[in-house]
C-alpha cells in the first residue's frame, strides 16, 4: 500500500510527512528512501520527503509497482487530486492524509523561505521566484482549488495546520485511527512525542519548520492587501473556518 501524505505548500506538510512516516516505521513497513533506490524511482521520488510531484497516470504506476510487490511506504505531494489518484484512493491501493493552512499565512511563509534560501543559501529553491504580494498570492490560487478538490475526496483525512498546532494529542489520535495503528504500542506513543509542537522534531531535516505562527499575514500584510486577499479567497477562507 502507498500512504500518501498531501499538503497545501507551507502548511507543515514536511512535519506530517514525517510523522506519518515515522508512525507507520513502528508497522516495520518500508522506507520510502530505500524504496526509490531499490526501484530506481529517483526521478520519481524527489528531495528529502519522497515528493512524488503531479499525481500524473505515469507517476502512479510506476510507484504502483513496488505496492503491488507487497511494500507499504509513504510518499509525499503537494498536487491536487487527480482522477488516477481519486481511483486508487477508492481501490485500497492509496491511504491518503491532507493537511492544509489558511493560505494568507501560507503564502507569507513561502515568500519569506523562498527568500531566505537564496539569501543564506546562495541557492534557488521551489518559492525563490516569488518577489512580490501578487506574485505570490497568484502562486497559491492552484493550492486553494487544490484543497477544494481534496475536500471532496472520501476516506481522506483531512487536517488543519492550526489544529495540530494546538490540539496536537487530538489530531493526532483522528491520525492513528486512520492508520490503522494501536494507539497503545510504546512505539507509537514514542513518535507521537517526537512530533509533538517545539519537539525535537522541529530540527529535523525535511520538517521545513521556521516560524509556523498562526496570523503572522496580519502583522506583514497591510489593510489593502489583506483586503485583496479577503476578495481572492474569502469563500474558500469561510469554508476552511478561518476568520476573515
Amino acid at each position: 500500500m502507498i500512504i500518501l501524505s498531501v499538503g497545501m505548500p507551507r502548511a507543515g506538510s514536511g512535519w506530517h510527512y514525517n510523522l506519518i512516516h515515522d508512525l507507520m516505521a513502528t508497522t516495520g513497513c518500508d522506507d520510502a528512501r530505500d524504496i526509490r533506490t531499490q526501484f530506481g524511482l529517483e526521478n520519481i521520488l524527489t528531495e528529502v520527503n519522497c515528493n512524488i510531484g503531479v499525481l500524473s497516470a505515469r507517476r502512479l504506476i510506476i510507484v504502483a509497482w513496488p505496492a503491488l510487490l507487497g511494500h507499504t511506504f509513504v510518499i509525499k505531494a503537494h498536487a491536487g487530486p487527480s482522477i488516477w489518484a481519486r481511483g486508487m484512493i477508492r481501490a485500497g491501493l492509496i491511504r491518503a492524509t491532507y493537511i492544509y493552512r489558511d493560505p494568507r499565512d501560507a503564502m507569507l511563509s513561502a515568500f519569506d523561505y523562498g527568500k531566505r534560501v537564496l539569501e543564506k543559501q546562495g541557492r534557488p529553491n521551489a518559492f525563490s521566484h516569488l518577489t512580490d504580494f501578487n506574485q505570490t498570492m497568484e502562486f497559491f490560487v492552484e493550492y486553494v482549488e487544490g484543497w477544494e478538490e481534496w475536500m471532496k475526496v472520501p476516506a481522506v483525512l483531512k487536517s488543519r495546520y492550526e489544529d495540530l498546532l494546538q490540539n496536537y494529542d487530538a489530531e493526532a489520535v483522528k491520525l492513528i485511527n486512520h492508520l490503522h495503528l494501536d494507539p497503545s504500542a510504546a512505539a507509537v506513543k514514542a513518535v507521537i512525542e517526537k512530533y509533538r509542537p517545539a519537539g525535537p522534531s522541529q530540527a529535523k531535516q525535511g520538517t521545513h519548520f521556521f516560524k509556523g505562527q498562526i496570523g503572522r499575514f496580519r502583522e506583514r500584510y497591510s489593510e489593502e492587501e489583506q483586503q485583496i486577499l479577503a476578495n481572492k479567497f474569502g469563500a474558500a477562507l469561510e469554508k476552511m473556518g478561518y476568520d476573515i
